[in-house]
């Protein structure tokens, strides 16, 4: 079966990782990004929509796929004001949810993060929660809600204090067993790849699915 599949952020960290992916994949005829930056030097499978990505509703007659995967996010750094910043954690994805299922489209996979709670009094864990909320109303039949803790990887950005504090926490984090497994730090290699398992393995019954999970999705593949 050919395939079209509908990223949201493929210029950021995991979503860029995920698109290579499904570039190498034959199981995907097409792909279509919908991203706040065109991307240059893609082959002529992946088709780019790159407008005010905030207003997605305005892209409903393009948003059909057989697959949602957004990685949409971003930080209190880049985006200080809190409008815009409710405006892209929890507005995109969940416009996107409301068109996949307004379009028929049965799977919709969004990464969100540990500690996405409604009743948090953190801005950043309250809008990921309220996200969550909202995208699982939407009752799409494959929904999957992918819970990374501290993510890991090649960044184009120099972060120095970050870079700093991963490595110390690599070295801390040897401590967390058990229940505290879903406190380590995931790659965003592996989230990518627990997306492209989940939509092409026999569906999950879990809907939230942290850090450690993740992980058994990719390595029990």
């Amino acid at each position: 079966m050919e395939k079209t599949a509908i990223i949201l952020g493929a210029t950021g960290l995991t979503g860029s990782i995920l698109l290579e992916k499904l570039l190498k994949d034959e199981r995907y005829k097409t792909i279509k990004l919908f991203s706040r930056k065109k991307i240059d030097g893609l082959p002529l499978k992946v088709i780019q929509y790159t407008e005010d990505i905030i207003n997605l509703e305005t892209f409903k007659s393009y948003f059909k796929a057989d697959e949602v995967f957004c990685c949409i996010g971003t930080t209190a750094k880049k985006t200080p004001d809190k409008t815009i910043y409710k405006n892209i954690d929890y507005g995109i994805p969940v416009a996107a949810a409301k068109l996949a299922k307004a379009n028929n489209i049965s799977t919709f996979i969004v990464v969100s993060a540990l500690g996405a709670n409604v009743k948090s009094s953190i801005f950043y864990n309250k809008t990921k929660g309220e996200m969550e909320r909202d995208v699982l109303q939407q009752n799409i039949k494959n929904t999957y809600i992918l819970q990374p803790s501290i993510i890991g990887g090649n960044r184009t950005e120099t972060r120095i204090a970050e870079k700093i504090g991963l490595t110390i926490f690599k070295f801390i984090q040897l401590l967390f067993i058990g229940k505290l497994k879903k406190y380590r730090i995931i790659e965003a290699e592996t989230i990518a790849q627990a997306m492209v398992n989940l939509t092409n393995t026999k569906p999950s019954k879990e809907n939230r699915i942290t850090s450690d999970k993740i992980k058994e999705i990719v390595k029990n593949k």
